[in-house]
């Protein structure tokens, strides 16, 4: 599986609130989220990992410049306006077939996580597979529509009616999902979320995979509580 990472945001939110390190150091466990994202995707059969970040971010270079990795690490040095154009920048690094795309702070339980790559790998009917959650974590989160087959029908702003899953930020896809992504930019479409609408709206076969929990750090609050998350893991 080749794997790709967005860790070109600025974490202001967190510097607002007194968070020194950039959000791609900040620790977990005294582990730093980049780290721990690689660490994981080694352990679930990595073939190559991607990554883009912010140019401003100059601790986070140095850190990546320090990485030595048994497998490819292609690295995007870019500031971007949005997780999309993040993503069609790692679009132009990424090998052809399947790949999985997270952002930095996207937290997990590694086990869910072999599970969801287990599940994409062994599946090639589908053109792509989203791990979503029940659990709401996020300030503007992405519901999911499914149908009874898990197939996702829709992405939608707004709660609605039956509604069962948010986006959870981890995204399964081919390469062939490059040409809509080119599109999209071309026709000067903003944020990721709109992309998703796109795929839909074209037919690409998309279904979800549920993780019971999914969180993120967005808020120098959220340190605390995905660490505590985390050390539930083997509970």
């Amino acid at each position: 599986m080749n794997y790709a990472i967005i860790a070109a945001g600025e974490g202001s939110r967190l510097a607002q609130e007194g968070v020194a390190l950039p959000k791609p150091l900040v620790r977990l466990n005294g582990e730093p989220m980049l780290q721990r994202l690689i660490n994981i995707f080694l352990r679930c059969k990595a073939q190559s990992i991607s990554l883009i970040i912010n140019e401003r971010m100059t601790e986070v270079r140095e850190f990546v410049d320090t990485l030595d990795l048994p497998v490819p690490l292609n690295v995007v040095v870019k500031s971007t306006p949005s997780s999309m154009h993040s993503f069609w920048e790692l679009s132009r690094v990424l090998p052809e077939g399947k790949f999985c795309l997270t952002t930095v702070d996207t937290i997990f339980r590694e086990a869910d996580f072999a599970r969801y790559i287990d599940a994409f790998e062994a599946d090639d009917t589908i053109d792509g597979l989203w791990g979503v959650t029940p659990f709401i974590d996020d300030e503007k989160p992405l519901y999911v529509e499914v149908n009874e087959a898990m197939r996702i029908t829709a992405f939608r702003d707004k709660p609605f009616e039956g509604m069962r899953y948010v986006s959870g930020g981890i995204y399964g896809m081919t390469h062939h999902v490059f040409p809509l992504l080119n599109n999209c930019i071309e026709n000067n479409m903003a944020r990721m979320r709109n992309f998703q609408r796109a795929l839909v709206e074209a037919g690409f076969n998309l279904r979800a995979h549920s993780f019971d929990k999914i969180v993120d750090v967005d808020h120098a609050s959220d340190i605390e509580g995905a660490q505590r998350f985390l050390n539930t893991e083997n509970q």
